[in-house]
């Protein structure tokens, strides 16, 4: 085209570009075809500044309403100069976002027609890879038609993470598309939403979609309407530094991050099912208009956008220019009659099917389906959520149930098929086939192998190869090692038989291993021939099972070995039979010798029965038709799981018939009996009573059953098929009514890939053949089995599927509505009168009416909704620890009741800060809010009798406990010594009884980083390779799938004795072990909570450190004080010690002390300066929430806004603060729930804003409230904080006795090579774990812990005696001559019991030589070797033959 001024090619439309832009003259203009895209490539004869590229750019897409604008420069050669270097690297950003920020600083030549560029940041690697050096060759190449080569030198490194912030930065501050980065100063991490566009409507009707769409869903929620069809993710991908429209779900949201700048990051992950991708914006609140609070999980979006590469996350990102969201057409079932799903396993079918009870009762109840079935394997752990997801669904019903694994113990399984009476010493054969496949009507015969035995010894063998007269499959010839080469010549089938009956003579007795499978073989050749054949059967493989029962499987091979019976070519029929034959003589020797089996039908009566454990089992689907039912499920859940688990929980038919009523029995999938009694072609009748058991029979799909093609068991889809007819004539027969199912595993087809993963992870070679075991829709069902003709179709996929859920009662409750707590007989009035008598013991009689009103109030609250009988219950659980040495700590917000104080349930007093005086009861409360613990007022006398008086109290309201109207079930959480632990869960079983007392159970899914593991060991053994935001949905996809059970650490349930376990829950042991004794609930603990009664009996150290410091001190814990200014002290200075901090490597005293001894709490003392008891209660409150120090309290503090003193530290003291400022309870009450929850941001109205200003609420305080995600109780704290004052003041005033103590209980990791070299030796190792940073391990982390308080004691003067024989302890760390004595245990290798023996032999002193002391103690040699080494044995020589010479 003739060049046109761009300035006058542009005059109609705008004069308002940049004027050094105007003279340029266009020698070239591009457009796209929809007209959403143009560039100018122009001719300049001066150069443009990159910002005036912006500036043009940007200007006409928004006077011109287009997607892009394109300014594309040339200038000429001489122009080049290198202060347009800037200007070129700028550009060439837009193109390569690696280059971001590795050029900073970076030293620029350019001589002889190259550039130098010698970089400072690091990044050469990725520099290279991303190919800059050309991409900035090429760059000024186009633009001034010079060849210029550009090389990079300089640093190679770069820390990724740091380099990211500092590109984000960078990208921050390059315009984009809507100018989506601009500045916003702040010093928090609130995030704020920018505003939502606004013009939201979309127009997308001229787009061709992926999806099915509705078309005026359409919603604007960045930039503006797209008008470019969206590609594939997997194509978009396939290129990068290009814009592309793409299509997708988004299934994940990363958390919204702040820049430095102002500007929010935000992050989703999206998905068209073709590939992922995550989608990352920069956003000014300020200046942009997006609607982020529209982009959610599940929201499908149109983006039209730049593909990049991401450095941070590694992985290809889009940067969108325009967001458009839209509605999907979700799947529906239009059909005027619903089916009803009765097979559907959910994520709590271990590790097999991945979709949760929730989200598929929301589709079958959007589809308009009345009922669905839960039935996962052998659990009915999916109960709860099913029953709460359906909660307020009147049109629909859950049906209960599981698929059972059935052993049939009904019909006995017989060794011998007849009653025959010959002697065991006659002739017997004993014979294994091979054949072409499993199928006997389809295959043939390729061997017969035989071995004729007499009076137990071999007399004869027989062998015959067979031509089968068909091909004989590859993978057969794999296994047997017969061709068809091998049997080309030989005789056929009928030829072959009757050889192989000549030799077995009349009326044989025929021996085979899984015998059904050979004798249908020689009977169906007897069949298509007219052969003759009678015989007695004796199945080896039951006969091994009933003698064998230690064995797992009992394969021929694995017996052989088993019996040492040597090594043999396993798959011939010849080698088998005589490896066969060896197992029969040697089983009978013992059969004739121990059961005195003399004739051969002796073998059913005097041979053990197959323990039931080993039997065959089946699957078999149970329905719950009423209560009744529900409770004998839970029965049988609970035998299967306690009495019947071999591998799997196994239900014998015998428990079932005892427990069928208001159960309904269905026949199951393929691997069902009647299915199998089928395909293995058992006899009509058999097979008739056994169909008989159920109350409906089941048909799937056939394609649920394509593995059977693969297999051999049918040759076509027709053959399947007629499975299923079978079934249905059966049915029809027997008028059972035939029901088909779907056998859900996962919800939707493409959910199938999650499933695969699993199955990869867990071994199974053909994952990667999935049977379509999705949800399907009534029409699907039917066209699925319109072979059956659609009368028949019909009848299975929708009458008799309603007919089941109909006979099913609507009422049925998985979990009773209610809470059932155990009866103890005068629980009120013992509470009553401990509490009563307690507190007047304390503040007097009359009680003060601060007390008496608090008291009163609780009690009538507590007494009111039936609570009595859990306080007098922990009570009880607390004075029984006490009587036994051992002081029970509290945790939660327990202490915030005063009731749970005066129990002695907590050692929290929550009244207000007060002075009482513990000789004449005068008291004194300080209720202004001025005092935030009792423990911080200052010492005073009693104005009454001058008796020094207590300070107590922490102002702590009730209404956290129990809720604003004292209605909500309290969780009244215990800390037991670990000690004593044990003998607490034994209590509880004596106050309620064995049956009426399990462990809390737990159930235990695939995590995050587990699913991760298995995405990326799928990906690796199918060599599929996938990018991380696709390896990150993969793994999603198998988040929360069951893996196993579990117990909780202290959790026990109490049934009331009125009630049986089974009227709420089945009972299991934990894991499936049926090698443990523990029995725990079947439901995960939190199902229950609000039902029945869970105490948490927890073990932990501080009760244990308790006993054993007042074991060795006599100060009992309650007399030390916890307002001694020094430990407060202590707690933020080493100096206190007497140490340095470069000493002990810590600028504080706390090491050692819990809550206060932490990386983490000892900067968080640093940094809030705590210099009362109070202030503790702050640091402990901070260090367990979340987001309340960081960004947050951290901040204000820094700032000088307040101290640690006024900061939000417990979620309690947002009440108490807000009543003080005058706030209505209820309302204070309600801003502390929500913002303790993280809910503030919803919560807070411009009106409860307003409210709490007019209250004198500073907006600090208001903004803090906004931030905070969770909140620790005050009464937790004040408990942990309590233990840490007294444990310190230990730690000060009698430090051999605190490290002692210490090291007894928390030693574990105790180096002992190192601390018995000296102080230099463990300062050394501490510098050398120190120097590993995070690279250190798990176990090197607690020894570098560990080293830490070592060292402390040892630079405070205190050292450590070695171990000695004669006066080393097995366990304890003893205090000897003013050192420590080592221990037995802290040797490197030598547990508790071997220390103990040690210990036990050596205080004997029976012993004369090393040797000698090994064989009475049982300790190893290396232990002894050790000993040796540490000079513990002193002069005790080695042997005792060298102490007599």
């Amino acid at each position: 085209m003739t060049e046109i001024r761009l300035g006058d090619f542009l005059s109609e439309y705008t004069n308002d570009i940049p004027e050094i832009t105007k003279n340029g003259n266009i020698y070239k203009l591009t457009y796209s075809a929809n007209l959403t895209e143009i560039s100018f490539y122009v001719n300049f004869r001066d150069l443009i500044p990159y910002n005036d590229i912006i500036s043009f750019e940007k200007h006409l897409e928004k006077i011109l309403n287009l997607d892009k604008i394109n300014l594309y420069c040339t200038y000429l050669p001489e122009m080049f100069t290198m202060n347009y270097y800037n200007d070129l690297i700028s550009q060439l950003k837009r193109k390569l976002s690696v280059v971001n920020g590795f050029l900073d600083n970076a030293d620029v030549k350019y001589a002889d027609g190259l550039i130098s560029i010698e970089l400072k940041n690091g990044g050469y690697d990725l520099l290279v890879k991303s190919n800059f050096s050309g991409e900035f060759s090429k760059l000024i190449q186009e633009e001034f038609n010079l060849n210029i080569d550009v090389e990079l030198t300089g640093e190679h490194n770069v820390n990724v993470a740091e380099h990211e912030k500092m590109m984000e930065e960078v990208r921050a501050s390059i315009p984009q598309h809507q100018e989506q980065f601009g500045n916003k100063p702040q010093i928090s991490r609130e995030i704020s939403d920018p505003k939502p566009p606004k013009n939201t409507s979309a127009d997308i009707s001229s787009l061709e979609m992926p999806f099915e769409v509705i078309i005026d869903s359409a919603e604007i929620i960045m930039g503006r309407n797209i008008r470019n069809t969206p590609e594939s993710i997997a194509s978009a991908t396939a290129e990068l530094d290009r814009k592309v429209t793409i299509m997708a779900d988004i299934f994940d949201v990363g958390e919204p991050r702040n820049t430095k700048s102002g500007k929010t990051i935000y992050s989703y992950f999206i998905t068209d099912y073709t590939g992922s991708i995550q989608m990352k914006m920069f956003v000014d609140p300020k200046k942009d208009e997006i609607a982020v609070d529209k982009l959610k999980k599940g929201v499908t979006v149109i983006v039209s956008g730049s593909i990049e590469f991401d450095t941070f996350s590694k992985d290809i990102t889009i940067r969108p220019f325009s967001i458009v969201s839209v509605k999907k057409k979700q799947k529906q079932d239009n059909a005027e009659k619903k089916r009803v799903e009765l097979h559907l396993h959910t994520n709590m079918s271990a590790m097999d099917a991945v979709t949760d009870m929730a989200t598929l009762i929301k589709r079958a109840h959007s589809w308009g389906h009345k009922a669905m079935a839960i039935t996962d394997h052998g659990v009915v752990q999916a109960f709860p959520d099913a029953m709460n997801a359906s909660a307020g669904l009147d049109d629909f019903k859950v049906i209960y149930g599981c698929e059972a694994y059935v052993v049939n113990d009904i019909n006995p399984v017989n060794i011998i098929n007849k009653n025959d009476t010959r002697d065991v010493n006659d002739e017997i054969i004993i014979y294994d086939v091979e054949t072409t496949g499993l199928n006997v009507e389809k295959e043939r015969l390729t061997e017969i192998g035989a071995v004729k035995i007499k009076n137990m010894r071999i007399v004869d063998s027989f062998n015959i190869m067979v031509n089968p007269e068909k091909p004989i499959p590859q993978k057969i010839v794999e296994l047997t090692g017969i061709n068809d080469g091998m049997v080309a010549n030989a005789p056929k089938e009928k030829e072959a038989v009757e050889q192989f009956l000549e030799f077995c003579g009349d009326n044989p007795v025929m021996v085979a291993h899984n015998a059904r499978f050979d004798n249908s073989f020689i009977d169906a050749v007897c069949r298509r021939h007219s052969i003759s054949h009678e015989y007695s059967s004796i199945d080896s493989l039951v006969m091994c099972r009933a003698m064998l029962p230690e064995l797992g499987k009992h394969k021929l091979d694995t017996v052989a070995k088993h019996l040492k019976l040597g090594k043999f070519e396993h798959h011939r029929a010849c080698d088998d039979a005589l490896m066969l034959a060896k197992i029969f003589i040697e089983l009978m020797g013992r059969l004739i010798k121990n059961n005195s089996v003399e004739k051969l039908c002796d073998l059913n009566t005097k041979v053990n029965k197959i323990d039931v454990k080993k039997l065959k089992s089946y699957h078999q689907i149970i329905l719950v038709k009423n209560s009744v039912g529900l409770k004998n499920l839970y029965k049988l859940i609970s035998y299967s799981q306690l009495n019947y688990f071999y591998k799997k929980p196994l239900m014998p038919k015998s428990e079932l018939l005892k427990h069928r009523e208001g159960l309904i029995f269905g026949s199951a999938c393929e691997a069902g009996e009647l299915f199998r009694a089928i395909i293995d072609k058992h006899p009509q009748k058999e097979i008739e009573e056994l169909a008989k058991f159920y109350d409906y029979l089941e048909i799937q799909p056939v394609m649920n059953n394509e593995f059977m093609l693969r297999n051999g068991t049918a040759e076509t889809v027709e053959e399947l098929e007629n499975y299923n007819r079978k079934i249905v004539e059966l049915g029809e027969k027997l008028n059972i009514p035939v029901c088909a199912t779907c056998d859900v595993h996962f919800m939707d087809k493409e959910d199938s890939i999650f499933r695969k993963i699993l199955m990869t992870g867990n071994g199974f070679k053909d994952a990667e053949n999935q049977p379509p075991l999705y949800l399907r829709t009534t029409d699907e069902m039917l066209e699925e089995f319109k072979y059956l003709g659609e009368e028949k179709a019909y009848e299975v996929v929708v009458e008799n599927t309603n007919m089941i859920a109909d006979w099913i009662e609507n009422d049925i409750r998985p979990i009773p509505k209610g809470t059932f707590t155990p009866d103890l007989p005068g629980a009120q009035e013992d509470l009553v009168r401990i509490t009563n008598e307690r507190a007047k013991s304390i503040y007097g009689d009359p009680l003060p009416e601060i007390v008496e009103k608090r008291l009163n109030r609780e009690l009538e609250s507590i007494i009111k909704h039936g609570f009595s009988v859990l306080y007098i219950i922990a009570q009880k659980l607390v004075w029984n620890s006490e009587e036994h040495g051992y002081l029970v700590g509290s945790r939660g917000s327990v202490g915030s009741s005063f009731v749970a104080s005066m129990a002695g349930i907590s050692e929290v007093n929550p009244l207000a800060p007060h002075y009482v005086c513990p000789e004449c009861q005068y008291s004194e409360f300080i209720t202004d809010g001025s005092i935030g613990s009792g423990f911080d007022l200052p010492q005073k006398n009693c104005p009454k009798c001058g008796t020094d008086m207590k300070r107590d109290g922490h102002d702590i309201p009730f209404e956290t406990f129990l809720g604003f109207d004292g209605d909500k079930a309290p969780d009244i959480d215990l800390n037991f010594s670990g000690e004593y632990q044990g003998s607490a869960h034994r209590y509880t079983e004596e106050l309620f009884g064995p049956k009426n007392v399990f462990k809390a159970g737990t159930i235990s899914g695939v995590q995050s980083k587990t699913a991760f593991g298995y995405a990326k060991h799928y990906l690796e053994e199918t060599g599929k390779t996938a990018n991380p935001a696709e390896e990150n949905r993969l793994s999603i996809g198998c988040t929360g799938v069951k893996r196993t059970t579990g117990q909780h650490p202290g959790g026990m349930v109490v049934v009331p004795s009125d009630y049986e376990v089974y009227d709420f829950t089945p009972i299991q042991h934990p894991a499936e072990s049926d090698e443990s004794d523990v029995v725990t609930t079947h439901f995960d603990f939190h199902s229950l909570h609000d039902t029945i009664l869970k105490l948490d009996e927890l073990g932990h150290v501080v009760p244990t450190l308790y006993k054993h410091l007042e074991d060795i001190t006599g100060i009992k814990i309650k007399d030390v004080p916890t307002s001694d200014p020094q430990v407060i002290k202590m707690c933020t200075s080493a100096e206190v010690l007497g140490v340095t901090p470069e000493e002990i490597y810590c600028q504080t005293g706390s090491l050692g002390i819990p809550e206060m001894g932490t990386g983490f709490t000892i900067q968080m003392l640093i940094d809030a300066k705590p210099t009362k008891f109070s202030d503790f209660l702050q640091i402990s409150g901070l260090s367990h929430g979340t987001d309340v120090w960081l960004g947050n309290a951290k901040d204000l503090i820094d700032q000088n806004i307040c101290t640690i003193s006024d900061v939000i530290g417990t979620r309690d003291s947002i009440m108490t603060y807000l009543l003080y400022k005058g706030v209505e309870p209820k309302m204070a009450f309600n801003i502390m729930e929500f913002t303790r929850k993280g809910k503030a941001p919803k919560f807070f109205t411009p009106e409860i804003i307003n409210m709490l200003k007019e209250h004198d609420v500073p907006q600090w305080y208001i903004d803090s409230c906004l931030k905070i995600k969770y909140m620790f109780p005050k009464a937790h704290a004040a408990a942990y904080v309590i233990a840490a004052i007294k444990l310190g003041w230990f730690k000060l005033y009698k430090p051999l006795e605190f490290y002692s103590t210490y090291f007894t209980t928390r030693g574990a990791d105790f180096d002992i090579e190192t601390v018995v070299s000296g102080i230099n030796a463990v300062r050394n190792k501490i510098e050398q774990l120190k120097a590993m940073g995070n690279e250190k391990s798990a176990k090197e982390k607690d020894t570098y812990d560990l080293l830490l308080i070592i060292n402390e004691m040892m630079s405070r003067g205190y050292d450590f005696l070695p171990v000695d024989i004669y006066k080393s302890h097995a366990l304890k760390y003893l205090i000897e001559d003013g050192k420590i004595r080592i221990p037995f245990n802290a040797i490197s290798g030598v547990g508790e019991n071997a220390a103990l023996k040690l210990y036990e032999a050596a205080q004997k002193k029976d012993y004369i030589s090393i040797e000698e002391l090994q064989e009475k103690s049982g300790a190893s040699k290396t232990t002894m070797e050790a000993l040796e080494r540490m000079g513990a044995l002193g002069s005790l020589p080695k042997t005792s033959q060298m102490t007599l010479f």
